[in-house]
């Protein structure tokens, strides 16, 4: 992910409720966006279609031994239009080359039940739900995990 690609998903913007998602909600997650260099661990990928116009991202982060924490999301056009599953599909494919994880974990906002199903259908099971503070409240998550 390019400073420009990181510039240009920090201006996109969901419909609400998806708003959520936007980086301008959290400052903290906008200014991790933005720094060209990426966490220890962490890698940080756009993804672009066949005419190179960027519509989505992915970060890979190794948590515990074995286990990738995977954050995505699909430039707002893109996203109720069936795209879901095979996007995720691809982020974990890469995931598998580059780092072969033994399993995978992410973690997303419990009211994003259009996101769950797309997880579910790749294979991810919910784990636990817990609060987590972020953009000026207190949310449920869902912690979800799968095998490599």
């Amino acid at each position: 992910m390019t400073p420009v690609d990181a510039e240009a998903i920090a201006a996109w913007h969901y419909p609400e409720p998806y708003a959520f998602y936007d980086w301008t909600a959290d400052a903290d997650d906008l200014a991790e966006l933005l720094d060209p260099v990426p966490r220890p661990g962490a890698h940080r990928d756009a993804v672009e279609d066949s005419v190179g116009e960027l519509i989505g991202f992915f970060s890979f982060r190794r948590r515990e031994p074995g286990t990738i924490e995977i954050g995505l999301g699909l430039r707002p056009v893109h996203t109720g239009c069936g795209l879901g599953l095979a996007f995720v599909e691809a982020g974990l494919d890469e995931a598998r080359t580059r780092l072969a994880p033994r399993g995978f974990m992410l973690a997303v906002a419990a009211f994003n039940r259009r996101a769950i199903t797309v997880y579910e259908r790749a294979g991810f099971h919910e784990v636990r739900r817990y609060r987590h503070h972020t953009n000026g409240g207190d949310w449920e998550f869902v912690e979800m995990r799968r095998p490599a």
